[in-house]
């Protein structure tokens, strides 16, 4: 037990009302309770992990800030938001390979970071404490019932507002949302060794209904495979990945595995005194799979709305309008790519490596960056 957990446990003994506990620490959760502190709310966050950000459970790339500007051409005040502090930072890109089956790439230009999870998410933690949130860590919430979340150690906390960002299987949403969102396994390993310079994405057999990835990081890469399980008949997702990351030489220094909600947003993320921030909310682009910047997006429009709930009385449903108008095209957008390349995706290799070239290369990229693939805006 650390001890950070141990002082903020005797702490807590004599202080166990809140105006907001946000259950999850992450990148939505961390950056939601940094907006909450800055407007003078009085929030816990409770993580069951120690330290926040680990175990690693994704491809850590991240759009610079420029290149955020522009896939979100809405979302006021980047640099505010997005304060991704050297040391998080393993490398960055500037290029980016789309490869179909035949191995013949697409390439971009992309402005990207590859991240030190672990540290972007402990910066993330900072940042909001410096603003006066508080954390609670290696802690499980058991239940949540009205304002009161129970631990399974026995406590209880009580909040005006509760906040779930505790990713898909988030406990705030299992208990008070039925809506189901489809859930696409991946898996991934960290490997030493010379990658390049490129950030790869690999789609055909190899990542049925997904894709598969290499991203260049610091004296090595994080390389995996996404796929939809429905359209991989013959291998399941294990065989999928022992395959691809074959493919490249080095030293395997971890391996991890998970799932990424890829329906899109959720009809409504509030529910009374419930808020749902960042996957729970199912706030990935489904067309590719980005979820950190995205949810940190997501995490600041509920932070700011909650306070101003808190402060002045607005309503709740606030935080909905500020997401449509903020991302909801965007959103859309990925969602139509995710449902056309659902249906591209599955075709036989041969047929995917025709459609990979000169003539569709400008909307294949409009594609993969959630743009309207018909329209230039």
């Amino acid at each position: 037990m650390t001890f950070l957990r141990c002082a903020l446990g005797e702490h807590m003994d004599n202080k166990m009302n809140w105006d907001v506990i946000v259950i999850g620490g992450g990148p939505a959760g961390s950056t939601t309770a940094r907006y909450l502190a800055e407007g003078g709310a009085k929030v816990l966050v409770i993580d069951r992990r120690d330290p926040i950000g680990s175990p690693l459970q994704c491809g850590e790339l991240v759009p610079t800030n420029e290149e955020m500007r522009r896939l979100c051409p809405k979302v006021p005040d980047i640099d505010d938001l997005l304060r991704t502090p050297e040391h998080a930072i393993s490398r960055t890109t500037s290029e980016m390979h789309l490869v179909p089956p035949s191995g013949k790439p697409l390439k971009y230009k992309f402005e990207g970071y590859m991240l030190n999870r672990v540290a972007h998410d402990e910066a993330l933690v900072d940042l909001a404490k410096l603003k006066g949130a508080e954390y609670l860590v290696d802690s499980r919430v058991d239940s949540i019932e009205g304002n009161t979340v129970r631990l399974r150690d026995g406590r209880e906390l009580n909040a005006k507002i509760i906040v779930g960002a505790g990713g898909h299987n988030d406990p705030l949403r299992r208990s008070y949302w039925k809506e189901s969102s489809l859930k696409i396994p991946v898996k991934f390993v960290l490997m030493d060794g010379d990658f390049g310079d490129a950030v790869e994405l690999h789609f055909g057999s190899m990542a049925p209904g997904g894709y598969a990835w290499m991203f260049p990081k610091k004296n090595g890469a994080n390389i995996g495979v996404g796929i939809q399980n429905k359209f991989s008949k013959d291998k399941n997702i294990n065989q999928l990945s022992d395959e691809f990351i074959k493919k490249y030489n080095g030293d395997v220094t971890f391996s991890g595995a998970g799932s990424l909600p890829m329906s899109g947003t959720i009809k409504s993320f509030v529910k009374g005194n419930y808020v749902l921030v960042g996957d729970s909310a199912g706030m990935v682009l489904p067309s590719n799979g980005a979820g950190i910047t995205i949810a940190m997006i997501g995490g600041r429009i509920a932070g700011q709305v909650i306070s101003e709930h808190l402060r002045d009385g607005i309503p709740l449903s606030e935080y909905e309008k500020r997401w449509n108008k903020q991302m909801g095209k965007v959103m859309r957008n990925s969602k139509r790519a995710f449902f056309l390349g659902s249906f591209v995706l599955r075709l036989p290799d041969w047929m995917i490596n025709t459609l990979f070239n000169r003539l569709t290369k400008f909307m294949v990229w409009r594609f993969i960056t959630c743009r309207n693939v018909f329209v230039i805006f």
